[in-house]
C-alpha cells in the first residue's frame, strides 16, 4: 500500500472583492500580528536552555512553520485569483456571483451565492464555481431546470431567482 494520493483538480482561479479582502485580512493578521507574538514566545522560550523538553519552543516552533505555510499559500493564492468586483452585463443569467433559488420536486427552496473556492461557507449558504450545482447552473436563466447527479441519483431543480449583490435580499 503505498501513501500516493491524486493531486487535487485546480479551483478556479475567481474571487469575489470581499472574498479576496477576508484573505488579504487574514494575511496582514497572521504576518503582522500573530507571528511577532509566536517569535517572541520562542525567543523566550529558547533562553531558557534545553530545548529538546520544552514545550513551549517545540509548539512554537511547529506553529511558526503552520503560519509560515499559510503565509506562502495566501500570498501565492492572492496574486492567482481573479478578482470579479463587477456584475454581468445580462443579469438575467447565473454567472458568479450570483444568488440563486432553486426548488426541488418537492417544492423546498434553497438559496446558494456561486463564489470562489476560498469563499465556502455553507452557513452562509456559500457554494464553489466547481460545485455541481454551480456547474450546472452556470448560464441558465429563470425558470431553467437543471439536473444534478451525485452518485447513483439525479437532483431536478428549478431555478426561481437570481439576485447580483452582497446579500441574498439584494
Amino acid at each position: 500500500m503505498s501513501r500516493y494520493r491524486a493531486p487535487q483538480p485546480k479551483s478556479s482561479p475567481y474571487i469575489t472583492a470581499a472574498g479576496a479582502e477576508m484573505l488579504r485580512a487574514e494575511l496582514h493578521r497572521l504576518w503582522k500580528i500573530e507571528r511577532p507574538q509566536v517569535t517572541a514566545v520562542v525567543h523566550e522560550a529558547a533562553k531558557n536552555g534545553d530545548r529538546s523538553e520544552n514545550g513551549d519552543y517545540i509548539y512554537g516552533k511547529r506553529r511558526l512553520r503552520e503560519i509560515d505555510r499559510r503565509v506562502r499559500y495566501l500570498r501565492r493564492r492572492l496574486d492567482d485569483v481573479t478578482i470579479v468586483d463587477r456584475q454581468p452585463t445580462d443579469l438575467s443569467r447565473v454567472y458568479f456571483g450570483a444568488w440563486i433559488t432553486l426548488e426541488d420536486e418537492t417544492g423546498g427552496e434553497k438559496t446558494w451565492r456561486i463564489v470562489g473556492a476560498d469563499e465556502i461557507d455553507a452557513a452562509k449558504g456559500y457554494i464553489s464555481i466547481d460545485s455541481p450545482v454551480a456547474r450546472q447552473a452556470v448560464g441558465k436563466r429563470l425558470d431553467d431546470e437543471i439536473n444534478v447527479v451525485i452518485g447513483a441519483e439525479t437532483l431536478s431543480y428549478i431555478i426561481t431567482d437570481i439576485r447580483y449583490g452582497d446579500s441574498p435580499n439584494a
